[in-house]
């Protein structure tokens, strides 16, 4: 498979900058969704990625610390640009995660600095609001490197952010889960209640049948 299929054709139709879009964080019970965007120069479509940056792929696919020295040499490579934008649980509260979700996306599109996107491979199906134009790919971590890419940085980053908040919030096991429905998670959940990351409309289902609400008084933390 040709992981710069996607983005040879549509410079091939005139498209003279282009972005790969992922998510990370739409299924935990804790913590933002993040979302990335990266732009790679052209001329690597034709002649590939740098030796550097060989183990791209989906980052469900990478290694944690893979995932690590990938995220590093993506930021720091002076011909890569990218974006990347979080959503926090009080909004996703407020909004659902698929609005939230699309928002963190189109937040990466935002404030590009001169040539901007003109066009983004998005992982997934379309996305609402977005403010380029775009292509949506099922299973576009698999597909486009680009999409690759924005992966590892969008779950990088929000791992990032789970440990930090494991530090303040210790009894809940971020730094090991983050923010998934794990046994120990939901554990910690049901004895110490939510802490203020948590998705309040995430945990219907971990409420007694009498309980209607959680409360937090940071006693717990």
């Amino acid at each position: 498979m040709d992981r710069f299929e996607w983005e040879k054709k549509l410079t091939g139709q005139g498209i003279a900058t282009l972005i790969g879009i992922d998510e990370a964080g739409r299924g935990p019970l804790a913590g933002p969704v993040v979302a990335a965007a990266i732009h790679f120069p052209a001329i690597w479509y034709e002649k590939g990625l740098p030796d550097s940056l060989h183990a791209v792929h989906d980052s469900k696919q990478v290694g944690a610390l893979r995932r690590q020295k990938l995220y590093k040499e993506l930021t720091q490579h002076p011909q890569v640009r990218c974006r990347i934008a979080e959503v926090d649980a009080p909004i996703i509260d407020q909004i659902n995660i698929l609005k939230a979700t699309h928002k963190a996306m189109s937040m990466t599109t935002e404030n590009w600095e001169e040539p901007v996107p003109e066009h983004a491979l998005v992982d997934g199906l379309p996305v609402k609001g977005l403010q380029c134009p775009h292509t949506a790919l099922v299973k576009g971590d698999a597909r486009s490197f680009s999409v690759a890419a924005a992966s590892i940085l969008a779950k990088v980053h929000r791992d990032h952010i789970m440990l930090q908040w494991d530090a303040m919030y210790p009894v809940y096991g971020f730094a090991r889960h983050k923010g998934y429905a794990t046994v120990e998670h939901r554990r910690a959940i049901l004895e110490h209640g939510p802490c203020p990351i948590h998705r309040r409309t995430f945990l219907g289902k971990l409420l007694a049948p009498n309980q209607t609400t959680f409360t937090w008084d940071g006693s717990n933390s």
